[in-house]
């Protein structure tokens, strides 16, 4: 792990111990506001274990297998919610967008604008993210050369974001697989952009039951701490109190028990490699 890396202290509300890694959480969909303060009070309480903690939220899953996959609650309450959360938690907010007009309306209600993998190339978009003023996260396409990710960081910052993260969630090979190249976050990191691993999308099986997104979660814990071992700077996890009941991706998300063992593993290793 790096010495604190130049973005990550410019983040507002950002606390924990000054050279472990950042960790953005939270469930894969608003399934309701309940579900949505059961995760914030959780992930509020890890502050007390030095963890640099973010908190992401989806208030509309575009990107669904199905047309009757569950979406979420739309922006308009979307906002609501994360404006409730963020008084509550004194986390910072993740929030992933689709549309330059979505980006505009996060402007005073998230820290960071995540930028979907399947968009990242969408130049509009990246650059109404960055527009904000915000933080922006990009996350790697599948189809996407890691060396081709720096273009995409510097139409964000080129439109005025605080900072940039890029996104390793694994490349595609075949049908209804992902495998992690991990050569692609040590590439991506010579960019001089913080590197973020997405623990969980990563081990997704797309469409693998025809209607639905399969998933692997055992590879989950070995795959990070291989990301770690390359240089990883952070780690997305979604995460759910009960992942078999989860309305969106349940072989993949983390129970919060689970989620907190790994995560003070890889702040511990991660400290240790300084």
């Amino acid at each position: 792990m790096a010495a604190e890396n130049m973005s990550f202290h410019k983040l507002e509300h950002l606390s924990g111990e000054k050279n472990s890694p950042l960790f953005i959480a939270g469930p894969c969909v608003m399934e309701s506001r309940e579900l949505v303060y059961e995760a914030a009070d959780f992930l509020a309480g890890l502050k007390a274990h030095g963890l640099k903690i973010i908190m992401k939220f989806s208030y509309d899953k575009a990107n669904r297998t199905s047309k009757d996959s569950y979406r979420g609650p739309g922006i308009e309450e979307g906002m609501k919610i994360i404006a409730d959360v963020r008084k509550r938690s004194k986390l910072p907010i993740l929030v992933d967008v689709h549309t330059p007009q979505e980006a505009s309306l996060m402007a005073d209600a998230a820290d960071i604008i995540q930028i979907p993998a399947f968009l990242c190339r969408q130049t509009s978009l990246i650059e109404a993210a960055g527009a904000t003023g915000c933080f922006v996260n990009i996350k790697k396409g599948q189809f996407m050369s890691p060396y081709a990710m720096k273009q995409q960081a510097d139409k964000a910052l080129s439109a005025g974001a605080a900072g940039v993260f890029l996104t390793e969630r694994g490349t595609f090979f075949g049908y209804g697989d992902l495998v992690v190249d991990m050569r692609s976050m040590v590439i991506m990191k010579k960019s001089g952009f913080p590197v973020i691993f997405d623990a969980t999308h990563s081990q997704q099986k797309p469409a693998s039951s025809g209607s639905e997104t399969g998933g692997a979660r055992e590879f989950i814990e070995p795959l990070s701490l291989a990301a770690l071992s390359v240089g990883a700077d952070g780690f997305f996890f979604e995460i759910h109190p009960r992942p078999n009941e989860a309305l969106s991706d349940r072989e993949t998300q983390m129970d919060f028990e689970s989620f907190e063992a790994l995560a003070l593993k890889l702040q511990k290793k991660g400290s240790r490699q300084d």
